[in-house]
């Protein structure tokens, strides 16, 4: 990069910092509701570009476009299906916890369940944070941006130095927003980068397509599409890293627990103005959603186009394919918004972690009659010793991000599963007892890891059952070991949600209708492209 694309990285970023800052200035960082949730006055655009942000980051940008340079637009699933996540939670679940006034998923069971449930689900999500998720977007940021921009020329120093170096750049300024500027400094943080990725990220492959179609887009699609017709098959078949069938199984459970249950996602929803402002915030996003694939899948087939052959690895073929085809005056903007969008995911995740440790840990087991501006402080000090514990952690991750995406996917069914299927029979039964919580999350986990970690290993990957179908079973299972429990017995008081009065709770009137929409626009796309 040359000196104006170094000044336009600095530019943006800084822009970004200095709004971040003068939009969220009049907000109470010292008491609880307004730390850890933004004052509940986030509106439907906050809400929107922090959950595409959220969840927009390298190892999804990186792995997905591998996968699709793999096996195509069939992989588009990751992101199609998570539109029909957002229209449940919207519908179905944002309702819910925003009538109880909650700040955690965590909190919501202890309200339906008890305390032990909530702690043990904290301890859940903070494990799977701290061990899976945030050494491993800052490693998979560092990375891709370290190849993708040549740091080790630029800064004159050692790959491994420019590793270090990167990591440290994106923990430390994700690490302000996320800890000394709370929910609303990451959320609207998070709006201002996510219109810049969508920018720079259509981009891509625009210039892409243009490359293939000697200056003419639509040229370019049209010999894409005649060229590579295996490409654009959305159905999986048995062998692929999405068979078909796991759509109707595993695949929703993953989505609906990722935008339905996931604190680092959720708690953006958890801080709105209103139930309306909530349920407008989502659906916006998964109208966004919809357009995913034209980021993240599309070009894969076009760096499988234009690179057949020549890549070692898979998940070479973005970095390679921006390097390829993006004009040099783009290069700064484009590792801006970029960087935007791995500290976003960290910063969430470290935000979220901050958020459980305060509200559902220290608050219940150190500290009793700790005020709100004495959690705000000791979840600070938290997020601060996370996160240098996972700054120094994240480079000695041995393995370079390929395959990372679905690595992670089948690593966070640890905890993924067992969280989800508590919530859904927590919300929908009103007599099944406390005890049953803690049975489901023992035998969701245990099971799960002795599928997946061991008979797996001794029966052999190729004949063992795809990890989405996996977690099919065990939740079916455990829904019907909590059922029964419940059934055998059944709690001595029927659970009444609270009315705790937060927020108003009138439903936004096309709510349903945009959500319908939504849902009939994905199936379609099963049907265009089979």
């Amino acid at each position: 990069m040359g000196a104006l694309n170094i000044l336009a990285f600095v530019g943006f970023t800084g822009l970004v910092a200095i709004l971040s800052y003068y939009w969220t200035r009049g907000t109470d960082e010292h008491h609880s509701d307004g730390y850890f949730l933004g004052g509940r006055s986030l509106t439907a655009p906050v809400i929107a570009g922090s959950l595409l942000l959220t969840n927009l980051s390298t190892e999804q940008i990186v792995g997905l476009t591998g996968q699709a340079y793999s096996e195509g637009i069939l992989v588009m699933a990751w992101e199609t299906l998570a539109a029909i996540a957002m229209v449940v939670t919207a519908l179905v679940l944002l309702p819910r916890y925003l009538r109880s006034g909650i700040s955690t998923i965590p909190s919501f069971l202890e309200e339906r369940f008890d305390r032990q449930t909530k702690t043990i689900t904290s301890i859940l999500f903070l494990s799977g944070y701290v061990i899976v998720l945030l050494p491993i977007v800052l490693y998979s940021g560092a990375l891709a941006l370290s190849n993708m921009f040549d740091v080790p020329a630029l800064l004159g120093v050692s790959p491994t130095a420019a590793l270090w170096l990167t990591v440290w750049a994106i923990g430390i300024v994700g690490s302000i927003y996320a800890i000394f500027g709370g929910l609303k400094a990451v959320a609207v943080s998070d709006t201002i980068n996510a219109v810049g990725l969508f920018t720079g990220g259509l981009l891509i492959p625009l210039f892409g397509l243009a490359a293939i179609g000697e200056g003419s887009v639509f040229q370019g699609i049209s010999t894409l599409y005649n060229s590579n017709p295996e490409k654009f098959d959305s159905i999986g078949g048995p062998d692929s890293s999405i068979p078909f069938a796991t759509i109707f199984t595993g695949m929703m459970l993953v989505q609906l627990f990722y935008w339905g249950t996931n604190q680092a996602i959720i708690q953006r929803a958890l801080g709105a103005k209103d139930l309306k402002e909530g349920q407008k915030g989502l659906l916006f996003a998964g109208v966004l959603k919809i357009f995913g694939p034209v980021i993240v899948v599309l070009p894969g087939i076009v760096a499988y186009h234009l690179f057949e052959g020549q890549l070692e690895v898979a998940d070479e073929a973005y970095p390679r394919l921006v390097t390829a085809v993006l004009p040099t005056a783009f290069h700064g903007f484009f590792a801006a918004v970029l960087f935007g969008a791995i500290l976003s995911s960290f910063n969430s995740a470290l935000n979220s972690s901050v958020t459980l440790f305060g509200v559902d840990i220290y608050r219940e087991y150190f500290r009793h009659d700790a005020t709100d501006e004495q959690v705000v402080s000791a979840g600070k000090k938290f997020g601060t010793i996370l996160a240098i514990a996972s700054m120094t952690i994240a480079p000695f991750i041995a393995n370079a991000p390929q395959g990372l995406f679905g690595y992670l996917q089948e690593v966070n069914g640890c905890y993924s599963i067992p969280i989800l299927t508590i919530i859904l029979v927590g919300i929908f039964t009103r007599k099944v007892p406390p005890h049953a919580a803690k049975i489901a999350l023992a035998s969701g986990v245990g099971l799960y890891i002795l599928s997946q970690f061991v008979l797996k290993n001794i029966v052999g990957a190729d004949s063992y059952p795809h990890f989405l179908h996996v977690m099919f079973i065990l939740f079916v299972l455990n829904v019907c070991i909590m059922l029964v429990i419940g059934k055998l017995h059944p709690a001595e008081k029927p659970w009444v949600p609270t009315e705790s009065h937060a927020v108003d709770m009138t439903p936004w009137p096309m709510a349903k209708p945009l959500g319908a929409l939504i849902v009939l626009i994905v199936v379609s796309t099963y049907f265009v492209f089979t």
